[in-house]
């Protein structure tokens, strides 16, 4: 229970005797007061809560879009794996029917490089 929220508290319900006037005030405020202590208490729970609603949300679309990203990065390993493959598979032709790699320029263009063959000119 809150301070000053205990059932047995009497001091805010008997008034002094010298001044009734100055004690119903001073309980006036009093009650005025708590009033407005629960309103606060009330509106910071309620912002808590929604808080913690929308933690739940932004948590729960994050672990969707981690999935989504977890596939995605698997299976574009598993074409990276392919792709080393067949130019594995490729080299070996390639090599074998062109002159050296260093006479070579490979062109970035379309879904295959293609092979230009680069004279040499005497200096």
């Amino acid at each position: 229970m809150a301070q000053g929220s205990d059932s047995n508290d009497t001091s805010y319900t008997t008034s002094p005797s010298p001044g009734t006037k100055q004690g119903s005030t001073d309980d006036m405020r009093k009650v005025m007061r708590r009033e407005k202590n629960r309103i606060a208490a009330q509106k910071s729970r309620m912002r808590q809560t929604q808080k913690a609603d929308s933690l739940h949300l932004e948590s729960e679309s994050l672990e969707k879009e981690n999935a989504a990203l977890r596939k995605e990065v698997k299976r574009l390993t598993e074409e990276a794996k392919y792709l080393s493959t067949v130019l594995s598979n490729h080299e070996p032709l390639c090599t074998g029917l062109s002159p050296a790699p260093s006479d070579l320029l490979y062109s970035t263009h379309g879904p295959f490089h293609q092979h230009i063959n680069v004279p040499h000119y005497p200096l």
